[in-house]
């Protein structure tokens, strides 16, 4: 290429611009770079003298190098200028190209332009052929259009007549004949399909009617089951084209199912009535089982086996028996025998071998997790509501068989006596009789019934002892006061007596007790354990804190035995007792020399004790105790009435060996009558002996330290009264006496378990123990 051609290929520059004008700071950085190495170069060859003799030499390699150089830049900038110069030329020719493809788009934007015009005056074409198209469809239709109504019609009447395959059969022929109907006409719906719906719904309803009747069809029409199960099983496999709800015929025969079985056992017209409740359960008893044994072999066989009849029966059952149970404890209170005829059906009956329990029911009925019929709570309320109305007939059974006792306390003739010749009295029976009866007929029912009946019956028990006690109190009270004649108080006293240890925890507890105890005991670990258990804590709890029975029964044998000796208030045995010669003596010098002042007192004790004869152990000892204590208390009475001072040690001597000799004659009565020896009284005299006996009055206060152990209720009174009867206490040794009685030690928890000195009166301090000075003598 010549230099003219390169001339015109190469890009001119702008006018005014040179090479050496077009600077760019990196390119001076570059040069002056250069430049810098050049230099460095050179003053590094060109350092010493004999080197510049070659300076031409590098002169000439300078020049070439640069002259390569150039000509290498010069080869770059023309290829690069030829490439720039193609570039161009093709991008002409692309713009060329582009101009044509443009002029082309809009003679096609054109021609659719005109064709959309074109097609808009072919639209009612279209319409015309898609109406045609319509009309062809139903031209073809037509015949079997005409004859829907009269299928319609035809389908009622088979429905009507329980031909329901049939009557199937036709309705999904009706309804392929509207799918066939709607897709040629684009989804439009004829009039003369507007009956297939009530008709669908006409069948479906007849098929639950069907199904709500499965016991009584697969007796008498088993036929017509299978075919709406079938009806309901086929429809629920269809699909169809058309946009409707599903019909769910196969849910809904299921749920009629259920629905028929509780209407036929437990509609409201079947609920009990006032009374009426046992007969019920029992036509239950009978009906379930029956049903569920009709389910099994008649009704199973004609559904499919995905329905589980025998378990659907068996829970719609006891679902329905659960619902109207507790519909029934939502309305009035039932009366106790109900309550407890519900609770044995409940928990023994309807579980039991009878029912759902039966071995002939097999596994399809799966009964194992059936929800109780009953809650906890509902359990709870009704054994509450049993109880409160048991614990209320027992009061009035309890307190009519204590007034028909009182009414017999005032017969003219004595108590009746059994075998043995013990007084004798139905009323223990009659009220262990009512208590453990109403115990006996609930240990059928739960343990937990049990334990509250037998809670019951013992508040019941210590009621009636309270009611008896204060019933023993008003007949006491009348008969001293003389406001009632009583021809045999004493023999009825007697017979109480009788009475109450037949009710005390020795005659009734423990039977009940060991019963509890056994079944307690042979309970394996779970939940029976553990309910026998709770309610054997709560048993025990109950009868220790709640009842208090024994407390109640000891304070009756107090009160009696206290009645029968007057104790409390004035009766002839006592009143003949402080009128006998020996207490009107006693302590004289007199009694001091006659010692067959106590006989009178033994013989009349012996002759008024007799009476025990008739009463049974342990109350004769507790009758015993009483009169030796009442006899040593008449005892004291005297001694401490300070008719006596001893003139000397000869009498104080005599006085001590009186004392001695009588508590000796007593001790002897009453062991011959039967009275222990650890529990009597007697033993008091011989103290007082003691003290009467001492020789040093110096050594009274030990003497009387010993008395305040022994007998714990000895008062300074009583002490001064003994000193009195001495004779031969000065006021400094009185004094001391006492003191010692003040700081002596405390008595030991087991002295002076009963009073006895609380009970002794004493006299008013003379003034001659007011005296500075002297013998109080």
């Amino acid at each position: 290429m010549d230099s003219a051609a390169r001339d015109k290929t190469q890009p001119a520059l702008p006018t005014g611009s040179s090479c050496p004008g077009l600077e760019w700071p990196e390119q001076e950085r570059a040069e002056q770079l250069a430049r810098g190495a050049a230099l460095k170069w050179a003053s590094g060859i060109f350092y010493r003298p004999e080197q510049l003799a070659r300076l031409g030499q590098y002169r000439n390699r300078e020049v070439q190098r640069t002259c390569s150089l150039e000509a290498r830049i010069k080869s770059v900038v023309q290829s690069y200028l030829e490439g720039v110069k193609t570039g161009v030329w093709q991008l002409a020719q692309a713009l060329e190209a582009v101009q044509g493809a443009r002029e082309a788009l809009g003679q096609a934007r054109g021609l659719l332009r005109d064709m959309a015009e074109a097609a808009q005056t072919l639209e009612p074409l279209r319409e015309q052929v898609v109406e045609h198209k319509q009309l062809q469809a139903l031209s073809q239709l037509l015949p079997r259009l005409r004859a829907v109504p009269a299928a319609v019609a035809h389908t009622q009447t088979l429905i009507d007549a329980q031909r329901l395959l049939e009557a199937y059969v036709s309705l999904r022929e009706l309804e392929q004949l509207q799918e066939e109907t709607c897709v040629p006409l684009g989804g439009l719906e004829l009039p003369v399909f507007e009956g297939l719906g009530p008709l669908a719904e006409a069948l479906g309803q007849a098929v639950e009617a069907a199904a709500g009747a499965a016991g009584q069809l697969a007796r008498e029409n088993p036929a017509l089951l299978v075919a709406a199960v079938r009806v309901a099983e086929v429809d629920a496999g269809c699909t169809t084209s058309l946009e409707q709800a599903p019909r769910d015929w196969r849910q809904r025969c299921l749920r009629a199912l259920q629905q028929g079985l509780e209407r036929v056992h437990f509609g409201t017209s079947l609920q009990p009535g006032p009374g009426e409740l046992a007969k019920w359960l029992e036509a239950l008893r009978v009906a379930l089982p029956a049903e569920l044994a009709m389910a099994e072999a008649l009704v199973a066989p004609c559904c499919p086996p995905h329905y589980k009849v025998v378990q659907l029966w068996a829970h719609t059952l006891h679902g329905g028996l659960r619902r109207c149970l507790q519909q029934l404890l939502e309305g009035p209170e039932l009366e106790e025998a109900d309550t407890f005829t519900l609770l044995h059906w409940v928990l023994h009956v309807y579980q039991g071998p009878e029912m759902m329990g039966s071995l002939e029911l097999g596994p399809e009925a799966d009964v194992s997790d059936l929800e109780p019929l009953l809650t906890l709570e509902n359990i709870e309320q009704l054994e509450a509501t049993f109880v409160a109305k048991v614990q209320a007939k027992v009061a009035q059974w309890l307190q009519k068989a204590l007034d028909g006792e009182v009414v017999e306390w005032g017969r003219e003739q004595e108590p009746d006596t059994d075998l043995s010749g013990f007084y004798h009295s139905p009323l223990p029976a009659i009220v262990l009789q009512i208590l453990e009866e109403n115990i006996r007929v609930t240990r059928i029912v739960s343990v937990s019934l049990e334990q509250r009946v037998h809670g019951m019956a013992l508040s019941e028990l210590s009621a009636f002892l309270r009611s008896f006690t204060d019933a023993l109190i008003r007949f006491s009270r009348d008969h001293l006061r003389g406001e009632a004649v009583v021809p045999h108080y004493v023999p009825y006293l007697l017979a109480t007596l009788n009475h109450q240890l037949a009710l005390s925890p020795n005659g009734w507890f423990p039977e009940s007790w060991l019963r509890w105890r056994q079944s307690w005991t042979s309970c394996r670990r779970g939940s029976v354990a553990w309910c026998w258990r709770r309610c054997w804590r709560s048993y025990r709890r109950g009868f220790r804190g709640r009842w208090g029975w024994e407390e109640e029964i000891q304070r009756m044998h107090g009160g009696l035995c206290r009645g029968m000796l007057g104790l409390n208030r004035r009766s002839n045995y006592v009143s003949k007792l402080r009128s006998q010669p020996l207490f009107a003596a006693l302590p004289s010098r007199r009694w001091l020399s006659s010692p067959e002042l106590l006989d009178d007192v033994c013989k009349r004790t012996a002759r008024f004790c007799q009476n025990f004869q008739h009463v049974r152990n342990p109350a004769v000892q507790l009758l015993l105790v009483e009169a030796e204590r009442t006899v040593v208390l008449q005892y004291l009475s005297a001694l401490m009435q300070g008719r006596l001072v001893c003139r000397g040690a000869d009498e104080r001597t005599q006085a001590a060996e009186r004392m001695q000799h009588d508590a000796a004659q007593l001790q002897e009565l009453f062991l011959g009558l039967g009275l222990e020896e650890s529990v009597q009284c007697v033993p008091v005299l011989l103290a007082l002996k003691e003290l009467l006996n001492l020789r040093d009055p110096t050594l009274l206060g030990l003497e009387v330290a010993g008395l305040r152990q022994q007998f714990p209720d000895v008062s300074e009174d009583h002490v001064s009264a003994l000193l009195d009867l001495r004779g031969d206490v000065s006021r400094e040794q009185r004094l001391a006496a006492l003191s010692s009685l003040r700081a002596g030690p405390q008595p030991s928890p087991q002295a002076g378990r009963r009073a006895l000195f609380s009970l002794v009166p004493t006299p008013a301090p003379s003034l001659a123990s007011c005296f500075p000075s002297g013998s109080c003598a």
